[in-house]
C-alpha cells in the first residue's frame, strides 16, 4: 500500500512559489536585478490610462514678441556698452521668445562677428536672412565674416545679391570691390569701387580702391 503524503496541487504552487521567492529575495539581498512583482499574476494590476500615465510637461518659452523686441533693444544697448556677455544673454532671450524674429538673429550675429566668431555670425546672418530675403544688411554681414574667413566666392555671390537689393549702400559696394579684387577680377572690382566713389566721393576706400583697379567715377 502507497503511503506517501497526498499533497494537492494547489498546495504545491503555493509552496513553490513561496520557496522561491525566499530564494529570489536572498539572491537580491547581494545585488541583483530581478522584479519579484513580476511573478505574480498581474491580472488585478491597474492599467496605465490618460489619467494614471505620467505627464511631460514642456519647457519651452512662451512667444512674447513684445517682450523679444525689449530684450532685443536691451541687448543692443548692452553691446554699446561693451557688456558682450550680457548683451549674448539678452539676444539670446529674444530669440527664445520669439524665433521668428530677424533683428535679433541679425543683432547676434553682428555681436558675434565684433567678437571674430565668424561661423556663429554666419549661421545667424543666415537665419535673419531666410526671415527677411530682401534685406541687404543680412547679406552684407554674413559676406564679410565669408572675407575673413578666406571664402571670397562666397562673399562676391552675397554682395552681388546685396547690391542689387539696396545699389545705394556705399559700404556694399565697396566690400564687393574688395571681393571682386581678391578674386583677380579687376573689372567687375573698379566697378564695385567706382559706384562706390559716385555715393561716397571721400571715401579713401573707394577711391584708392578705384585707382587700383583702373576704374573712374562717372
Amino acid at each position: 500500500m502507497d503511503r506517501r503524503p497526498t499533497t494537492s496541487p494547489s498546495c504545491i504552487g503555493k509552496r513553490g512559489i513561496t520557496a522561491l521567492a525566499v530564494l529570489l529575495t536572498g539572491l537580491c539581498a547581494g545585488g541583483c536585478s530581478f522584479n519579484l512583482a513580476s511573478l505574480t499574476p498581474d491580472k488585478d494590476e491597474p492599467k496605465a490610462t490618460a489619467s494614471t500615465a505620467p505627464q511631460t510637461h514642456s519647457l519651452a518659452t512662451k512667444a512674447d514678441p513684445q517682450e523679444a523686441r525689449v530684450q532685443a533693444a536691451r541687448g543692443a544697448s548692452l553691446a554699446q556698452a561693451g557688456q558682450s556677455a550680457e548683451a549674448l544673454a539678452a539676444y539670446n532671450a529674444a530669440i527664445d521668445l520669439d524665433p521668428s524674429s530677424a533683428q535679433a538673429f541679425y543683432q547676434r550675429g553682428l555681436l558675434y562677428q565684433s567678437e571674430r566668431k565668424y561661423e556663429f555670425a554666419i549661421a545667424d546672418f543666415t537665419s535673419a536672412n531666410g526671415l527677411t530675403p530682401q534685406q541687404a544688411d543680412p547679406l552684407l554681414g554674413r559676406a564679410q565674416c565669408y572675407l575673413a574667413l578666406g571664402k571670397t566666392q562666397e562673399a562676391a555671390s552675397d554682395l552681388d545679391e546685396a547690391s542689387s537689393v539696396a545699389p545705394g549702400n556705399a559700404q556694399i559696394w565697396i566690400a564687393r570691390g574688395s571681393a571682386y579684387e581678391k578674386l583677380g577680377n579687376k573689372e567687375k572690382a573698379a566697378d564695385s569701387f567706382s559706384r562706390a566713389v559716385l555715393l561716397r566721393p571721400n571715401d579713401d576706400a573707394a577711391r584708392n580702391g578705384m585707382t587700383r583697379n583702373g576704374g573712374r567715377a562717372g
